[in-house]
């Protein structure tokens, strides 16, 4: 039985996912711009977030979330983190009970320090809710690269259902019943996203982003293993996968971020050049602290945050890992 797709957010990421489920089964996609909507329905374009790229002819497009919400056998929310429990309110009246509700998004909500899924669990109690993550750059997958990714449920055999809705020819998902280690996965590597794109712009050297590719996999493992993630989770795509893809590519928003300000920009200026969010730039704030909350040491996002909201250089940052006394690998720190 094909299950009809109901996604929110017409971005980069969120359009993509919606041109690949299209494949598969019936998907209609909402984005608030009537433009964008009628770019996707008459020319199968979404040319803001992804120019040159052509996507599934299947894709319907629609301003109404009632329309895209009120048939959907699944959601997908494809909406950036610190906007995500105000659209999820938004649709609210129109989801059908027990519907699985899965999230793209790699960040953390301001104030709360809540994971997508927990914002699900509390707005909408008893909808399975998961989150499809992983190395995967919107642009690469439209030019028909391999890509791989992670559907996580708690539930395996919704999980083992969802796979099918999103494993499209060279798009290969997998599944995982970890859904807090791979939530965590994607929102704490951006941060590390932020500091090797600082170095890079600084011209550090690939042995400086290799460091901090490799310690900032130990960092983000240590609180999300103090969160209730499984170390496992962190070894594989949503972990390091994602991470290595984000800190390597310039394709990566947040790698973006950090590289521009390694090359003096000030944060201001990057965002306000950006068409889209890049995700790491507020989840510093929460993941400093959760750090404090599960007492775990994070230096790497500490010298991130201390960049972005307390003044300090690029050369303060790296100065200050540098005077970090260096313990055992196998040792946390």
């Amino acid at each position: 039985m094909k299950l009809n797709v109901g996604l929110l957010g017409g971005g980069s990421w969120g359009t993509t996912v919606a041109s690949l489920t299209a494949r598969n089964t019936d998907t209609t996609i909402w984005a608030r711009n009537e433009d964008t909507v009628t770019e996707i329905n008459e020319h199968h374009t979404n040319a803001k977030y992804l120019p040159g790229a052509l996507l599934n002819k299947n894709l319907k497009a629609s301003t109404s979330i009632q329309e895209v919400v009120e048939n959907a056998d699944v959601l997908i929310m494809g909406i950036p983190s610190q906007h995500f429990r105000q659209v999820l309110r938004e649709a609210k009246p129109f989801i059908r009970p027990w519907i699985p509700i899965v999230s793209l998004a790699k960040g953390l909500e301001l104030g709360t320090k809540m994971r997508m899924t927990q914002i699900i669990a509390e707005e909408l109690p008893g909808h399975p809710a998961g989150v499809l993550t992983g190395p995967n750059l919107a642009k690469e997958i439209h030019n028909g690269k391999a890509a791989a990714a992670v559907i996580a449920m708690v539930d395996k055999t919704i999980g083992k259902e969802l796979q099918g809705v999103f494993n499209s020819g060279l798009f290969r998902v997998y599944t995982n019943t970890d859904v807090i280690g791979c939530e965590l996965g994607g929102a704490l590597k951006n941060i590390m996203a932020i500091a090797t794109g600082m170095g890079d712009g600084a011209n550090a050297g690939d042995n400086t982003r290799a460091a901090l590719i490799t310690r900032g996999l130990s960092e983000l493992t240590r609180l999300g293993t103090a969160m209730g993630g499984k170390r496992r989770t962190f070894a594989g795509l949503a972990g390091m996968g994602d991470l290595v893809a984000t800190c390597s590519s310039s394709k990566s928003r947040n790698h973006h971020v950090g590289f521009q300000i390694g090359r003096g920009k000030s944060l201001d200026q990057i965002i306000k050049e950006m068409n889209e969010v890049a995700e790491g730039v507020k989840t510093a704030k929460a993941v400093m602290e959760l750090a404090e909350d599960y007492k775990v040491d994070m230096p790497i996002s500490r010298e991130v945050y201390k960049v972005l909201y307390e003044g300090n250089t690029v050369n303060d940052a790296f100065m200050g890992l540098i005077k970090l006394e260096s313990g055992s690998e196998q040792e946390p720190g």
